[in-house]
């Protein structure tokens, strides 16, 4: 995490070494490129989640498999990224997209990534500098990724998943009661539901680190694996559980994944199994 007034200072020193990447999306919401137009924090690089972020979608890999490397790289490059920059991402949201470009670049190798707590809210809570309209193209990067640098899962891994196994979608759709988008209702058995939203405050900033540590411990014991409806906002829980200093790995094709399999069992109901 970095807080507002912290990327204030960071920016007010050495700027040239900072990357701001403004990842607003959401599902229902195919404007994000409009509101970066509309306002956003001086410098940043309006990141498409679905089309930079993401592979195509499809029924074997879910709605946002993990991008092709060279494509990511391409797109970090683009976005002005060098080996050593500190890059900070944000959105409108609480981090609920912006959580993805957090895990992908340290899964990709960079060091130092940070989300900006609480997002453009809270920037503009504070009375910071918002600026509209096109930023110019930032000089291309050099940076090189490489894969791997946080653990992920596969389907076969979540089915005999031997640890603390945690669905970060909305309650109700753990449950199993609605499916607004993905081929079926339900849970992979023998996962606990822990909605991502349970992450943040009020205001929509990230719960403190005692705080989050509770909620985790109380919820399972063993290694923790995480899965959202594409592996989006399991992200924004990946980083939630590093806050209160519990590494997990990520499930990225998640439920939308496993539901278009017809051989794999869906669970419904308030019960992990």
């Amino acid at each position: 995490m970095i807080s507002v007034d912290e990327l204030a200072e960071l920016l007010a020193g050495d700027s040239a070494r900072v990357r701001l990447l403004d990842v607003r999306w959401a599902l229902g919401d195919p404007d994000g490129p409009q509101h970066y137009l509309d306002g956003h924090i001086p410098g940043a690089v309006f990141v498409d989640l679905e089309t930079e972020l993401a592979d195509p979608p499809s029924a074997a890999k879910g709605r946002h498999p993990l991008p092709d490397l060279a494509h990511l790289q391409k797109y970090a490059r683009s976005w002005g990224l060098c080996d050593g920059d500190t890059v900070v991402v944000y959105d409108a949201t609480g981090g609920m997209a912006a959580a993805r470009a957090w895990w992908l670049l340290r899964w990709a190798g960079l060091a130092d990534v940070r989300i900006l707590d609480g997002g453009l809210p809270a920037w503009e809570r504070a009375g910071a500098k918002v600026v509209a309209g096109e930023e110019p193209d930032p000089t291309p990067g050099t940076v090189v990724l490489t894969p791997g640098h946080l653990p992920t899962i596969d389907a076969d891994t979540a089915a005999g998943w031997d640890g603390l196994l945690l669905d970060a979608r909305a309650g109700e759709r753990y449950r199993g009661e609605v499916e607004p988008i993905d081929p079926r209702a339900g849970h992979i058995p023998g996962a606990v539901s822990a909605p991502t939203a349970g992450n943040l405050t009020a205001t929509g900033q990230f719960k403190g680190l005692d705080e989050l540590r509770s909620r985790f411990e109380g919820l399972g014991d063993g290694p923790v694996a995480v899965y959202c409806g594409s592996g989006v906002t399991a992200a924004h829980q990946v980083a939630a559980l590093a806050v209160a200093g519990i590494d997990a790995a990520l499930y990225p094709g998640s439920w939308s994944q496993w539901s278009s399999d017809p051989k794999r069992p869906a669970a419904t109901g308030i019960d992990p199994a």
